[in-house]
């Protein structure tokens, strides 16, 4: 039940990131959003799955759930990244912008 509720969260936080990669792919710009914000994030995630290694070598099972968790950790770390690559093209658009005004 515990990786039940973890996986459930993993996934409803997971839910969030497509939408906030398609929106800084289309605005083209970093305004409104924080570098220091998603770090924080990442390494939250980069945590929660070293989280999932010491709970197996604490005797932890690879059961269905144990999986569920440890997939989306992966799939919202690969999603913040994502996200952060587009800061880092948002931040020189905004650059080349303000060097032509």
């Amino acid at each position: 039940m515990i990786n039940l509720l973890e996986a459930l969260m993993i996934i409803c936080f997971g839910l969030s990131w497509p939408v906030s990669i398609y929106k800084s792919y289309t605005s083209r710009t970093a305004k409104g959003k924080s570098l220091g914000f998603e770090l924080i994030i990442w390494v939250g995630y980069i945590l929660g799955i070293i989280r999932k290694f010491l709970q197996l070598a604490q005797g932890g099972t690879f059961d269905g759930m144990f999986w569920l968790g440890f997939v989306f950790y992966f799939i919202n770390i690969t999603e913040v990244t994502i996200d952060i690559i587009l800061y880092f093209r948002n931040t020189r658009l905004d650059a080349r912008r303000e060097a032509r005004a």
